[in-house]
């Protein structure tokens, strides 16, 4: 049976539990405190992750891994381990989210987190940066995080969220990167405002309808609408972005001609392929880009001599004719060409010596052509099975030339 003795002593512990639990609130704001707690409950590690080890709330939370306070508040929440491969959480995003008024940056690593982002986010007027890709979020983008006018960076790619894209996120003034791709959204892409946006991401949805010739601003450097159903022409608003040094286009049903002058802007990669762009393709000035691909489109015209200069090019599958020009000659014996994929046009000639050596490290592939004689040779394998065009489909185009020689085709046997 306890004494007297006995009940002092608890009651000094309780106590000392007591103040020290008002301490920790001294350090941290009780809304802060009380909002990472929910935040806590409402998410788990998954199996190989120890990232809530130090989540023990008789401590300071401002100690927390991926936690950090700026006076007593919580200015940033980085939730699970960042390290490569790590496993990541489960569960949900508590709603309590929006109670911490002052934060600044949100992100979760790749995981298990599901279900739709809390409404309340919008309630975190200060968020500059909210990532939470690769997990399993669900529903729609909600309208509100048009009030998040400070935020620049929104990552929700690789997720399973779906609808249309807010209008009100294309109103945020600071935005300069959005990466939405991954996802199922449906629908246009809205009016984007902000004149800082660098990196626009939306590969891998639904979306649809055209895009028009304001409605992207000129600072972007990365855009990516791969994978899409885009329709209509975008000559007038990819002129008018000089600054892209990346541009995929692919998969989609974007139509009409290609600008010549996208060809001077610092891209890296270009992508346009699997569209349905038409016309003749005119480059301003001479190609700088390692990788220009405008295969499977209704491009026609000559090949112009410009494109001889690109590491690796994928024409084919288009409607060019006439002679491959003289300078692609050039450039693939000095083995400055990596990838020459003409195949699946109707060009009639190709100017090369018989006894000049094509480079093992080059790859070519003219099949499928119009030049007399046939091309027989096998194209590399990842260019896919290709066949000789049909006399009577080449007569239909003009500009004869019969300068592919048979002992090109030999040595084109021996070394593709």
């Amino acid at each position: 049976m306890a004494g007297p003795r006995d009940f002092r002593l608890l009651g000094l512990l309780g106590l000392c539990f007591f103040q020290y639990n008002l301490l920790v609130l001294a350090i941290l704001n009780p809304v802060d405190f009380l909002a990472l707690q929910s935040i806590r409950k409402a998410l788990e590690d998954l199996p190989g992750s120890n990232f809530f080890a130090s989540w023990d709330f008789t401590s300071d939370p401002c100690n927390f891994a991926g936690v950090y306070c700026d006076s007593d508040k919580v200015i940033s929440l980085n939730l699970g381990d960042p390290r490569a491969g790590s496993p990541g959480l489960s569960g949900r995003i508590d709603p309590a989210i929006g109670k911490l008024s002052s934060l600044a940056e949100l992100s979760v690593v790749p995981g298990r987190i599901f279900g739709a982002l809390p409404q309340t986010l919008s309630q975190l007027k200060n968020l500059r940066f909210l990532a939470i890709s690769r997990n399993y979020l669900s529903g729609q983008i909600p309208a509100s995080l048009g009030e998040l006018r400070s935020l620049r960076t929104l990552d929700l790619s690789f997720n399973q969220l779906a609808g249309e894209i807010p209008r009100t996120i294309g109103t945020l003034p600071e935005l300069t990167n959005v990466i939405l791709g991954h996802n199922r959204f449906t629908g246009p892409v809205p009016l984007f405002l902000s004149q800082t946006l660098a990196r626009l991401d939306l590969k891998h949805n639904d979306l649809s309808g055209s895009i028009g010739p304001d409605s992207l601003p000129p600072s972007l450097q990365y855009l990516s609408l791969s994978w899409n159903r885009f329709t209509g022409p975008v000559d007038r608003v990819l002129t008018r972005m000089n600054r892209l040094n990346y541009l995929d286009l692919s998969m989609n049903q974007f139509s009409g001609p290609i600008p010549g002058r996208i060809f001077t802007f610092p891209i890296n990669s270009l992508q346009m392929q699997r569209n349905q762009f038409s016309g003749p393709v005119q480059p301003a000035d001479q190609v700088t880009i390692q990788t220009v691909d405008l295969s499977y489109n209704r491009l026609s015209g000559q090949i112009p001599p410009m494109f001889s200069t690109v590491q690796n090019l994928y024409l084919n599958n288009n409607r060019f004719t006439g002679q491959v020009p003289g300078s692609f000659v050039d450039q693939l014996l000095a083995a400055s060409i990596q990838t020459l994929y003409l195949q699946h046009n109707y060009l009639t000639g190709i100017q090369i010596n018989p006894t000049a050596e094509i480079p093992l490290s080059s790859s070519l592939c003219l099949q499928y052509n119009c030049m007399v004689p046939p091309v027989q040779t096998p194209c590399p394998l990842k260019s896919g099975k290709q066949k000789t065009r049909p006399t009577e489909q080449c007569n239909e185009w003009k500009g004869w030339g019969f300068d592919y020689t048979t002992d090109f085709v030999c040595k084109l046997s021996a070394l593709i």
